[in-house]
């Protein structure tokens, strides 16, 4: 594996049967990991903070029959080098429509969580005819009331000021990581300790540490003046499937509600008794959400 900044990389956590690869693409090296056949429908998954591509660790294991799962870790998480820019959204957006290209596909079904589905709505509002498909997990939607961000502002001030001002040594000094994961989680049974110390360990690594402070610091300073001033007024065009752990502290599901949603085709679910990381608590359910998504489009 490659060195990042001044500290070695560990490997990748092993996952049975996963294909491994560097791809450089928009001057990004990507880390990706794919399971399924080479030749089934592409199917791209992005992750969140602060995490990496493990998040998807049951669907790359067993992944859906037909099915190319395909799951680089963001710039500068996991083990993707640094993004030559402040990690604004659009620019990371840029980056995976350029990794897609350097993989010759043109056309996916689409996942994301978290920031890794912030992502996503940007991709598919800007160029939907790359996408069959929208499956977007824990993400307030690009439509979401003022109103209703006024209400919900003190989620964001919890801690992401926190992390956009002092994230690095936030993340590589201490343990607040491994505290901030478990208390996201409702059924803390079906996320093992190990799991969140392989999500939080990572950011220890300075590359890591800095690509999650850019990724605070860019939505704080530029990514929140800039909706205020243009609000989104493109519409979805693709199908859109909203599945949302309810017990989320960190995004209330009233930003992901269909009422305020511009878009064709927009489900929402609501997943009871689950926190923000809906894909670790509740696997099977996002499996069987995209499996019936895969099925339902083309």
């Amino acid at each position: 594996m490659a060195e990042f900044g001044s500290a070695a990389a560990s490997l990748p956590p092993e996952i049975d049967g996963v294909r491994r690869s560097f791809v450089t693409a928009r001057g990004v090296k990507f880390h990706v990991t794919e399971a399924g056949p080479a030749d089934g429908r592409a199917v791209l998954l992005l992750h969140g903070w602060p995490q990496h591509h493990y998040a998807y660790r049951e669907l790359l294991a067993n992944p859906p029959a037909g099915l190319r799962i395909i799951v680089p870790d963001l710039p500068g998480y996991g083990w993707s080098g640094p993004a030559p820019h402040r990690w604004a959204k659009d620019e990371v957006a840029s980056d995976l429509f350029a990794l897609l290209d350097e993989m010759g596909i043109e056309r996916v079904l689409l996942g994301g969580h978290d920031w890794g589905a912030f992502i996503g709505y940007r991709m598919i509002l800007s160029n939907p005819d790359r996408f069959s498909g929208y499956l977007a997990m824990n993400m307030a939607h690009p439509w979401v009331p003022t109103s209703v961000v006024a209400r919900n502002i003190w989620r964001f001030l919890a801690y992401q000021p926190l992390i956009a001002v002092a994230g690095k040594p936030i993340q590589q000094r201490t343990g607040f990581l491994n505290r901030l994961i478990t208390a996201a989680i409702s059924d803390r049974s079906s996320v093992s300790r190990e799991d969140i110390r392989i999500f939080s360990d990572r950011f220890r690594d300075p590359v890591c540490a800095k690509a999650a402070t850019d990724t605070y610091r860019t939505f704080w300073l530029k990514e929140i003046p800039q909706a205020a001033r243009n609000p989104e007024r493109r519409r979805g065009t693709i199908p859109i499937r909203a599945l949302f752990g309810v017990d989320d502290v960190a995004v209330h599901h009233s930003m992901a509600d269909p009422a305020t949603a511009k878009a064709d085709d927009y489900t929402f679910e609501a997943v009871t008794d689950c926190g923000h990381f809906v894909i670790d608590e509740r696997p099977e359910l996002v499996r069987a959400r995209l499996i019936e998504l895969a099925d339902s489009t083309k």
